[in-house]
C-alpha cells in the first residue's frame, strides 16, 4: 500500500498533468507546462497533446490509488524523461531554433521531471516492493 507521502506525490503529479493539459489546449505557453514553450508550433498539435495527456492524469491518479500502478506511472514518467533529452539534442529541434537560442531551459525542465521520477522511486521503495491488499 502506498504511504500518505507517496500517494500526494502520485496526485502532485495528476494534479500538475491536468493543468499541463489545460495549458496545451488553450496554447497558453508557459514554461513549467510548456517544455518547449518558445518554439513554433501548430494549435492542433497542442490540442492532441492536451487530450493525451489525460492518460497522464488517470495514470497518475491510479497509482496514488493502487500501489500495482506505480511502477507502471514511474516507468512510464522515465520513458518521458528519455523522450524529452532526445528532443533536446536532436537536429528536429535545433532546425528551429534561433540562432545561439540555447536548450538549457528545456534541460532545466527535463532535468525537474528526471528529479520527480527520482523522488517517486525512493518513495515506492521506501514503501515496500509489493502490495498487501487491494484497494
Amino acid at each position: 500500500m502506498n504511504s500518505q507521502i507517496t500517494k500526494y506525490a502520485f496526485l502532485s503529479g495528476a494534479i500538475y498533468f491536468f493543468f499541463m493539459a489545460v495549458a496545451h489546449f488553450f496554447s497558453i505557453k508557459l514554461p513549467v507546462l510548456f517544455v518547449y514553450y518558445d518554439v513554433p508550433f501548430y494549435a492542433y498539435q497542442d490540442k492532441i497533446i492536451s487530450f493525451s495527456v489525460c492518460a497522464y492524469i488517470a495514470l497518475f491518479y491510479s497509482a496514488s490509488q493502487f500501489r500495482p500502478v506505480a511502477l507502471n506511472a514511474i516507468i512510464v514518467l522515465a520513458v518521458t524523461v528519455l523522450g524529452l533529452s532526445y528532443v533536446n539534442i536532436s537536429d528536429d529541434l535545433a532546425s528551429i531554433l534561433q540562432a545561439g537560442q540555447s536548450t538549457l531551459v528545456y534541460w532545466l525542465q527535463t532535468g525537474a521531471i528526471a528529479c520527480y521520477v527520482v523522488l517517486l522511486c525512493v518513495l515506492y521503495i521506501k514503501d515496500g516492493g509489493t502490495m498487501q491488499e487491494n484497494e
